[in-house]
């Protein structure tokens, strides 16, 4: 048996999807594609059914590549039952594809989520008129503290025993003359009550004003990193440094040591100890700079994210600056990816698909990796920097965002097309549920691991074998003369910078046992955010870009740091 969950955006289909299957699940990307979905296991009856969380869609009439794959998963998989969750507090917007599923004359359920905040705004839905204009069974739900779901699950299991009553006889219809079925529905079977606004609607209005939504916005950013790099710096000190350096580090050493005495293998596994930060061994280096330095940032942000995301900020942001983004050629939405790319630039990459045309897509990513340092190279610069005095760490961050800004207007200017109109969902503000933010930062911090940890072992495996064979004495001999002129750099500098191909923070960090004067470590973190990027993202980029676009970017990306890294040489000394 097979379930289709399908809604619109921002509907709480996924908590649903949560709640009904656990957390056994499973997430792939759509073949062809790289949208993702997830399915999960539900019992229904006496069967285990398969349950797919559909991509959210505003119709079976796709606008974009997410909606294109929801409409070819609701035509192409045959689903048996299909669970449709509505946000009730925006029926009429809802019900548009519903109609069309029903249409379709697949048996259906109606899951009316966010039914608390309806009531909270004053809207009364007659649930058994509804459900007898739509000849299909109807349930209130709030997903978030799982009201309802105990009832969408007997309504699962009566399916199992007969269909009659969850399949429409609704006629297929056209677009208007759904719109007109839905305004003379809603007249018949809601009622909406007025009452005076309340605190989160009038912070609401006041998140995408033109004068307090910038102040809001500065200070959502400002909270946001305090709580990362603070809790980070935090859970690194306490947590992981002591863990590491008096348990793991001398354990993992001694036995490596023990098994391969000075071989190759040992300075491959574990390089010269665990006290050495730039010992390049993949279970001391790499494990270190992964675990006790990267994923605490991770942690953090992804949790932060959530936040963000669950009490419907993000949204909003977009709206507010979507004027300042047309300006280098993107509308406000494209904010996301970039929020993303402070955490990873793998997944802000990744994300890019949201956006509407290639056009988008390739300033998008191009931007996110010339000038969006992730959270694990920020950590390091941080950590390189802070000592020295914040206006250094300024320098660096300023330098990024005035490249952010004139790469984006000159992209703009030389790619054809224009940006679209930015057309988002703007959910109300409300409470994140503290088990359901807990979830989605536990699976994506998973999925983080998942995807970055063999790159970072790679990396650290090829760094090491550059230096057993001595080619990284060569790359670094052929380039110092040039590069230590242009960046005023020494020539283990140059190590660095080189490496900055297979991991960007572990780059910067090789920076710190080097004794560079606070000037030169400047010139040499801001060149490494900006060229080339890392391994995992590189792969990321071919993918979503193809290689024709991402040697342009890589162009651009190298000849920026040579200017940059040049401009910053003859101002700073």
């Amino acid at each position: 048996m097979k379930i289709l969950l399908m809604g619109n955006p921002n509907v709480g289909k996924s908590v649903v999807f949560s709640r009904l299957t656990g957390v056994h699940v499973v997430s792939s990307n759509y073949p062809g594609t790289t949208v993702g979905y997830t399915k999960g296991k539900i019992n229904v009856g006496k069967e285990e059914a398969d349950m797919i969380d559909v991509p959210g869609t505003y119709s079976l009439t796709p606008s974009c590549q997410a909606e294109e794959v929801a409409r070819d998963m609701f035509f192409d998989e045959k689903p048996d039952l299909v669970v449709n969750v509505l946000d009730s507090t925006n029926l009429e917007r809802n019900l548009f594809l519903t109609l069309q599923i029903l249409e379709s004359g697949i048996p259906t359920v109606l899951v009316l989520n966010m039914w608390d905040a309806a009531k909270r705004k004053g809207v009364h839905i007659n649930l058994e008129k509804l459900s007898k204009s739509l000849g299909v069974p109807v349930i209130p739900a709030t997903a978030v503290t799982g009201e309802g779901i105990n009832e969408t699950v007997a309504k699962l299991n009566e399916f199992s025993g007969s269909m009659e009553n969850y399949s429409s006889k609704i006629k297929s219809m056209k677009g208007d003359e759904r719109w007109a079925f839905i305004g003379n529905l809603l007249k018949d079977v809601q009622r909406i009550e007025h009452r005076h606004p309340t605190v989160l609607e009038r912070l609401e209005d006041a998140s995408v004003h033109p004068v307090f939504g910038f102040i809001i916005a500065a200070l959502v950013l400002y909270i946001t990193l305090e709580v990362v790099v603070g809790l980070s710096n935090l859970m690194i000190e306490h947590i992981m440094d002591p863990f590491y350096y008096n348990y793991y580090g001398p354990f993992i050493t001694n036995l490596i040591s023990s098994w391969f005495p000075n071989s190759i293998i040992q300075s491959i596994l574990v390089g010269t100890g665990y006290q050495d930060a730039t010992s390049f061994g993949i279970l001391t280096t790499g494990v270190y700079v992964e675990f006790a330095v990267v994923l605490p940032y991770i942690l953090f942000f992804y949790f932060m994210l959530g936040v963000l995301e669950d009490f419907g900020y993000l949204p909003r942001l977009a709206v507010l600056i979507d004027s300042l983004m047309h300006k280098i050629g993107l509308h406000g939405y494209s904010i996301i990816p970039i929020i993303l790319g402070f955490g990873c630039n793998f997944p802000a990459v990744m994300s890019t698909r949201i956006l509407e045309g290639k056009r988008e897509k390739f300033i998008a990513a191009t931007l996110i990796a010339i000038s969006v340092p992730c959270m694990a190279q920020t950590a390091v610069i941080i950590g390189l920097l802070g000592p020295y005095g914040l206006q250094y760490i300024a320098i660096v961050y300023g330098t990024l965002f005035l490249i952010y800004v004139f790469v984006g207007m000159l992209l703009n200017k030389l790619i054809k097309g224009e940006s679209p109109e930015v057309f988002l969902e703007i959910p109300p503000y409300r409470i994140p549920h503290l088990n359901t933010l807990l979830k989605k930062t536990w699976f994506r911090v998973k999925s983080f691991v998942i995807e970055a940890v063999p790159f970072v072992f790679l990396g650290v495996l090829a760094i090491n074998l550059l230096y057993i064979f001595g080619i990284m004495n060569v790359i670094v001999a052929a380039l110092s003369p040039i590069l230590s002129n242009l960046f005023g750099l020494p020539s283990d500098a140059i190590g660095a910078l080189v490496m900055g191909l297979l991991r960007k923070d572990l780059a910067t960090a090789m920076l710190a046992p080097l004794n560079l004067g606070i000037n030169q470590l400047v010139v040499a973190s801001t060149v490494l955010a900006v060229s080339f990027p890392c391994i995992a993202t590189l792969v990321i980029l071919l993918k979503e870009l193809g290689i024709k676009d991402t040697l342009k970017t890589l162009a651009l990306m190298l000849g920026m740091a040579l200017v940059v890294g040049t401009v910053l040489h003859l101002i700073l000394g």
